[in-house]
């Protein structure tokens, strides 16, 4: 519930559309709700401090779990997201939730019932290889259903630097770079050395064995001595997204 829902509702209870009971039924969500037998517990202030609703990590949770907070969701106002669904999750969600999209690549089931009528402009999500498009994805999608456009730019790593400097121009006009990689995970560090808007270096578990699962990618990001570069964690794209999306809000505000 956030704080349009909450005006609305203080509006119905003056105005008798809503009982006193009504209303205090409805406040008994606030700040959070058990839902799944108590399982889980659904942050319905999350928007107002984070200026998104939450967003629900699927992974390793049972079909029961994912009913009832698809259930809870059945009737929001907001955006919501579901992440690491996997494809019987989202049968349950678009059961429950008629409008819910499956975003296949990005493996997020979303509910889009606000849209922004001029989304923030300014955001490139890049990756290394073709490999890492899955976890780039994830932060295109988050970033969009958080009201940004998200333009592309996919396997243009540095064993081809060509492919990178071919789109030097639109780097360089970015006000926000994900950048996506992983074997040694070099490129947010090229990047880095070129724009001067912030970068966000996102590690991926691609690569052979001495990559250790996107280890060997984390600590070169983390070690980049191009400044403006930021790290989440290993295969984060929601993260990134998120992040990148409150930097180019902040960019336009300010």
């Amino acid at each position: 519930m956030n704080e349009e829902s909450l005006k609305r509702l203080a509006g119905q209870l003056i105005t008798g559309e809503l009982t006193t009971s009504d209303f205090v039924s409805k406040l008994k969500r606030l700040p959070f709700e058990n839902i799944a037998g108590g399982e889980v517990k659904l942050d319905h202030h999350r928007s107002l401090r984070k200026g998104f609703t939450e967003i629900v990590y699927c992974q390793g949770k049972s079909d029961s779990q994912i009913e009832g907070i698809a259930e809870a969701f059945k009737n929001t106002e907001d955006n919501v997201l579901f992440s690491r669904v996997s494809s019987e999750q989202n049968r349950i969600i678009t059961y429950i939730i008629n409008d819910a999209v499956y975003h296949e690549k990005a493996s997020i089931t979303g509910v889009r019932r606000k849209k922004n009528e001029k989304p923030l402009s300014g955001m490139t999500i890049v990756t290394a290889g073709s490999v890492d498009i899955k976890v780039a994805e994830e932060a295109a999608v988050v970033a969009e259903y958080m009201g940004c456009n998200a333009e592309r730019l996919y396997d243009i790593g540095i064993s081809g630097l060509h492919r990178l400097l071919y789109h030097l121009e639109k780097l360089q006009s970015s006000k926000v770079i994900v950048a996506v990689a992983g074997m040694e995970g070099a490129l947010p560090s090229v990047i880095g050395g070129l724009v001067s808007c912030p970068v966000i270096a996102v590690p991926t578990s691609a690569g052979y064995g001495a990559n250790f699962g996107g280890l060997s990618a984390l600590l070169t990001m983390l070690n980049s001595c191009a400044t403006g570069v930021s790290v989440v964690n290993i295969d984060n794209g929601l993260g990134a997204g998120f992040i990148a999306a409150r930097i180019l809000a902040g960019s336009v505000n300010d």
